[in-house]
């Protein structure tokens, strides 16, 4: 299964990239593709699927478009 993973400001420097396609085994949760990327899992962070918000317990699908962002505040 394949996925596009964007990752936002300073989880890029962490993971290594801003954005490329992952190969996955099999379904797997938006909570489970983030270690998957390189992250920490213990980070919190806002993940979106498609353009909207998902849980970590959602699974993705083949095609996704996953952004992964830092917690962030402001107006």
């Amino acid at each position: 299964m394949k996925i596009t993973v964007k990752l936002i400001g300073p989880l890029i420097y962490d993971a290594g990239f801003s954005e490329k396609q992952i190969e996955l085994p099999g379904p797997v949760t938006a909570g489970e593709l983030v270690p998957l990327a390189g992250l920490d899992r213990r980070r919190p962070v806002i993940i979106t699927r498609n353009g909207r918000a998902i849980a970590a317990n959602d699974t993705l699908a083949e095609g996704d478009r996953v952004v992964i962002s830092h917690i962030y505040s402001g107006g």
